[in-house]
């Protein structure tokens, strides 16, 4: 199993590599007030990625600390229950 997705990997990073080599033409991104970049292709396409990749982990962020909030007050719920139920004289084991 430990070789099959290592060779996976190989395939995949060969796939790619290949894709980066085959587009290394020059293109020009256009911001605003006239600002450009030029850049090849793949790292154009790269730094996209990379962007994209950072501001959905920025906006996952957000729901990530609520759910921790969450699991924490749920987590003392449950040791509140935990001690009244061994506190309570009529709860047999």
């Amino acid at each position: 199993m430990r070789g099959l997705l290592w060779t996976s990997r190989i395939v995949l990073f060969l796939l790619l590599f290949g894709f980066a080599i085959k587009n290394t033409d020059p293109v020009g991104v256009h911001f605003f007030l006239d600002a450009t970049w030029h850049a090849p292709l793949i790292i154009v396409v790269l730094a996209s990625f990379a962007g994209g990749a950072g501001l959905a982990v920025l906006f996952l962020l957000g729901t990530l600390l609520g759910q921790r909030r969450e699991l924490a007050r749920l987590q003392r719920e449950l040791d509140e229950a935990r001690t009244s139920v061994a506190s309570d004289p009529l709860h047999r084991v």
